[in-house]
């Protein structure tokens, strides 16, 4: 078999990004993946999800930028693209630019920018400008917004012949997709089967949808578990062998950042053990720090001090002392996060009495926090999934978007990179701007952002400033609106900035259909005269 060319994925790339049919992005996919060696499987779907395997590099936008002007691949093209490019003849493998992504990764200490520049250069000498351009892409992240992991997942399912379910448990268990779809490709069904959870490695967290109230939630799951919803950053806490590891919920380990927590992990009754939780200030009356000042904590690569610690509490727990858990219901998991967390546990009542579930929920908002969980009581923890067994309940309605561009300010905020434009995540790719808003910002925060984003502009239109969509804000709003004006038809209402979520990526930012969601049900069709 011929080695693949990265033409073939550039020009797969741009297939993708030129239709909006879901079933049409997975075909594309799936015919690239079928093509592929052995070896070529894990570089080409790492490629694909928008993320080389090699992860970050350390190779800078300005660095990037200086490999070839911007080209008209910046754009997604109106009609198909020619069919790929035959196999075998000159021209740049996708296995020799995994090749130099490694050696770009090793290169590090005095004159490593000059030696980076150097190996790319070399890279895309005689590279088409649609290759240059995609390697630019890869390495800044804007190729994640054209095919998210969920599309690429369907696309490896498909080529391999493996049921999507089995593909995306092993998915959620080993926290890698590219490596997963090797296992797919090379042992099928059974292989994926054999991957379980592994203490120490982090498992993609179990994800929520939302309830207007508490007890709508109840009257729809029946027994539930009716938990404090902390306004704080997603722990994944492991423990094996005495060693411990913390994890955010996109699976970056912050383990040195949080010492007080490591020390809960090293006294808790128990040899191994995998839990999930929350960390969150805590002020001297016990009630919760704001959400802007937690979350500087914990954004911090700096350990935690003396006032500046940062408190924990736990959920659920996914495994203890060797017997995997995530395949029991959530009642029976109670049981032994009870026994292994103790004091460290969230609040929570079991119930389904809706009545109770209100009266937690009051008490939860007494107490400083936001709002509840609702979570069915036989429900298994479905690892990255966004299912309807776990319900958040909250007074205010907050949603998670992307930071799309930004315009410098006028007056007091002169100088300052102020009124967000904000996106929702397009399940099919890309983001959907929803509204814009400068409210809720402090100085403090004003000028943080105004750093951050300047190092992600890609371009600037008078006093817009568009950035690469990686930054993820947590947005208040009073509700939505229909509306002609951006092009998901709809846009916030009142909205003001709560705080940056550090804890996330723009893969976990809320969706165009979660905002239109919030619009409700549509009124009925008045009657006509011959009804």
């Amino acid at each position: 078999m011929a080695a693949v060319l990265l033409a073939e994925v550039v020009a797969t790339s741009q297939q993708v990004a030129a239709t909006r049919s879901r079933t049409a992005k997975v075909a594309a996919l799936a015919g690239l993946f079928g093509r592929l060696a052995p070896d070529e499987i894990e570089v080409v779907v790492a490629f694909a999800a928008g993320e080389p395997r090699q992860g970050k590099i350390g190779v800078g936008w300005a660095t990037l930028a200086a490999l070839a002007p911007p080209t008209a691949a910046l754009a997604p093209p109106t009609a198909a693209p020619a069919p790929p490019p035959a196999t075998g003849g000159p021209g740049l493998t996708v296995l020799a630019l995994d090749a130099a992504l490694t050696r770009l990764g090793a290169l590090s200490g005095p004159g490593s920018g000059v030696a980076r520049q150097a190996v790319l250069e070399d890279l895309v000498a005689g590279a088409a400008p649609d290759e240059v351009d995609f390697v630019r892409r890869l390495l800044t992240g804007e190729l994640r917004q054209g095919a998210l992991a969920a599309l690429v997942a369907e696309a490896v399912a498909r080529a391999a012949g493996v049921p999507l379910a089995a593909l995306r448990r092993a998915v959620m268990l080993a926290g890698d997709l590219p490596r997963m779809a090797a296992v797919a490709f090379g042992g099928g069904e059974p292989a994926l089967a054999a991957v379980g959870l592994e203490v120490l490695r982090p498992v993609l967290p179990m994800l929520a949808s939302t309830s207007p109230d508490a007890a709508a939630a109840v009257t729809d799951l029946g027994l539930a578990s009716v938990e404090w919803k902390l306004d704080g950053a997603r722990i994944q806490a492991h423990r094996a062998r005495g060693v411990v590891r913390l994890f955010t919920r996109n699976l970056n380990d912050v383990t040195g950042r949080l010492p007080d927590v490591v020390a809960v992990l090293e006294s808790l009754p128990v040899r191994d053990v995998v839990l999930d939780g929350e960390v969150l200030g805590l002020g001297d009356d016990d009630r919760p720090d704001r959400f802007q000042d937690t979350m500087s904590r914990f954004g911090s690569h700096e350990p935690a001090t003396g006032h500046r610690q940062l408190s924990v509490a736990f959920f659920d727990v996914l495994h203890a002392d060797g017997v995997d858990l995530v395949d029991r219901p959530l009642v029976e998991r109670i049981e032994v996060l009870e026994m292994v967390a103790g004091p460290w546990r969230v609040r929570s009542v079991l119930t389904d009495d809706p009545a109770v579930a209100e009266r937690f929920l009051e008490g939860a908002l007494a107490a400083g926090h936001e709002g509840v969980m609702v979570k069915a009581a036989g429900s298994t923890y479905e690892a990255g999934r966004r299912g309807q067994a776990w319900r958040k309940v909250k007074p205010v309605q907050t949603l998670d978007l992307v930071v799309l561009a930004a315009e410098w300010g006028h007056g007091r905020r002169r100088g300052w990179l102020s009124n967000l434009h904000l996106g929702a995540r397009d399940p099919d790719g890309g983001f959907v701007m929803v509204g814009k808003t400068f409210k809720g910002l402090t100085d403090a925060v004003l000028q943080w952002q105004t750093d951050q984003l300047q190092e992600l502009a890609t371009a600037t239109h008078g006093p817009v400033v568009e950035v690469r969509p990686e930054l993820v804000v947590e947005i208040a709003l009073d509700g939505v609106q229909s509306s002609t004006r951006y092009r998901g038809g709809v846009a916030l209402r009142f909205a003001r900035v709560k705080g940056y979520r550090s804890d996330k990526s723009a893969a976990d930012a809320d969706t165009i259909e979660a905002v239109r969601s919030l619009l409700g049900p549509r009124p009925p069709a008045e009657a006509g005269p011959d009804a």
